[in-house]
């Protein structure tokens, strides 16, 4: 793409931007749902001022589905499905440069990455006729082809292995994975790619695992942009069109259950001995899932306790009263099952043991008592006053939209997300915490230097 291409289609991405930035505190954002008739689910925010749309496509293949043993096959999988697609009847095969030439020829992009719980597929085009056909057909050779080449994997695999061993000298991601094994055990939520489980995954594992999971019965598939419900129908039917096809939508091969996050019985602590500056502390334990009733108390809650950033609870008492630490927060990762509730914060060695103490003191009162009514007061204000922040792009609007439908929400969520935030009470939010976290059955990771 020339540059004055390039140049254009960047300042149409910043007026829409703009666009959804004034619109979005002021008028309901309409979501339009479907079931495609492959049994795709399908939801649809109309945006005709700016001829671009945001394309996501997510399937139940995160590393939620990983065996032990492979660790970070999905995310590798997800990764792998740029490097190039196959050829088909007049279609050459394309390698990983050529097809990123091709995107670029179009000014549009496509990529994939996989979560806990999901991969993703996103597609960004304009929607004039002709570069909107080419940017879908060439996505859907992609989604629904990728060659999965031998030795691209083999490079990939070794630069990986190298960042795997370079990350295994940097103390927080030591914290990071004991404290992931402390709070989730044996459930895929805690599993963690190291070297061994990277060395165990070649091609034939991705291949099974894409060949298995994406399918076009399971997708639930969200758009943004200048484009209406015929057209979007359309899309997703050339979007989906080389995946394997099912005879019917009731056709659709179940997945097997994923067992639930288990409690913690009882508190642990490991203090793992690290030659750092800084000694890190993790205290936590598994939090809930997103589609739990407490969802709105525990995020307003959360905001005073130690999400609000230098408002919160833990700034004030760790770091502004007594300077044990630059930098300390708290915060709950829900998903389809259970995420941590982690209290993080680094801090001198010869600091540790005070500021451990004073960060569980804290925590211990805020379950106990709750937050104060003016606390309360500035966390609405706060959470309020930024929502327009969470839906001022394309590219934001798109991923709350996506969580909608992934955790199968209210089709209003958005519209009624401040009503839900303003009718938090104090007692909510003492109740929520009260029923969430068990103080006497917590994790807590110390890694660092003796003082």
């Amino acid at each position: 793409m020339n540059t004055s291409n390039t140049f254009a289609f960047k300042t149409l991405l910043a007026v829409v931007a703009g666009l959804l930035s004034a619109g979005a505190a002021v008028a309901a954002i309409p979501i339009t749902h479907w079931s495609h008739a492959s049994g795709a689910q399908i939801y649809l925010v109309q945006s005709q001022a700016i001829p671009m749309v945001d394309v996501q496509i997510d399937f139940d293949a995160g590393s939620r589905r990983d065996p032990s043993a492979q660790a970070g096959l999905a995310g590798v999988t997800a990764g792998m499905a740029d490097k190039g697609v196959l050829a088909r009847g007049a279609e050459p095969a394309l390698d990983e440069n050529a097809l990123g030439e091709a995107w670029a020829d179009l000014g549009a992009a496509f990529g994939a990455h996989a979560g806990n719980d999901r991969m993703s597929f996103s597609l960004r085009s304009l929607t004039y006729p002709d570069l909107l056909a080419k940017s879908v057909q060439l996505a859907a050779r992609q989604l629904g082809e990728p060659a999965f080449p031998e030795a691209v994997w083999l490079r990939e695999r070794q630069r990986l292995d190298a960042a795997l061993r370079e990350a295994n000298t940097r103390p927080g991601t030591l914290a990071g994975r004991a404290f992931a094994s402390a709070v989730y055990g044996r459930h895929p939520y805690g599993f963690e790619m190291t070297p061994e489980t990277l060395a165990r995954i070649g091609v034939a594992d991705m291949k099974a695992l894409y060949g298995g999971l994406i399918l076009p019965c399971r997708a639930k598939v969200t758009l943004v942009g200048a484009i209406d419900r015929n057209q979007s129908d359309a899309l997703v039917t050339q979007l989906l069109s080389r995946l394997p096809q099912q005879a019917s939508a009731a056709a659709c091969p179940p997945l097997p259950p994923v067992a639930e996050v288990a409690p913690l019985t009882q508190a642990s602590e490991q203090r793992i001995a690290f030659d750092s500056a800084q000694t890190h502390i993790l205290i936590g334990q598994p939090g809930f899932k997103r589609d739990d009733p407490d969802y709105f108390a525990l995020t307003v809650g959360n905001y005073i306790l130690g999400g609000g950033g230098f408002v919160s609870r833990l700034t004030d008492e760790v770091r502004e009263k007594r300077g044990l630490s630059y930098s300390v927060g708290s915060g709950f990762a829900p998903g389809l099952h259970a995420g941590a509730f982690t209290v993080s914060l680094q801090t001198r060695p010869e600091q540790a043991e005070k500021a451990l103490q004073v960060a569980r003191e804290v925590l211990a009162g805020f379950v106990a008592d709750g937050p104060l009514e003016t606390e309360l007061k500035a966390a609405k204000d706060n959470l309020i006053g930024g929502f327009a922040l969470r839906l001022d792009s394309n590219r934001k609007l798109l991923d709350n939209v996506a969580a909608i439908a992934w955790n199968n929400l209210p089709l209003d969520y958005l519209d009624t997300w401040t009503q839900q935030v303003e009718k938090v009470t104090l007692q909510d939010i003492r109740s929520a915490f009260a029923r969430k976290l068990q103080l006497q059955k917590m994790a807590t990771v110390i890694l660092g230097r003796a003082p």
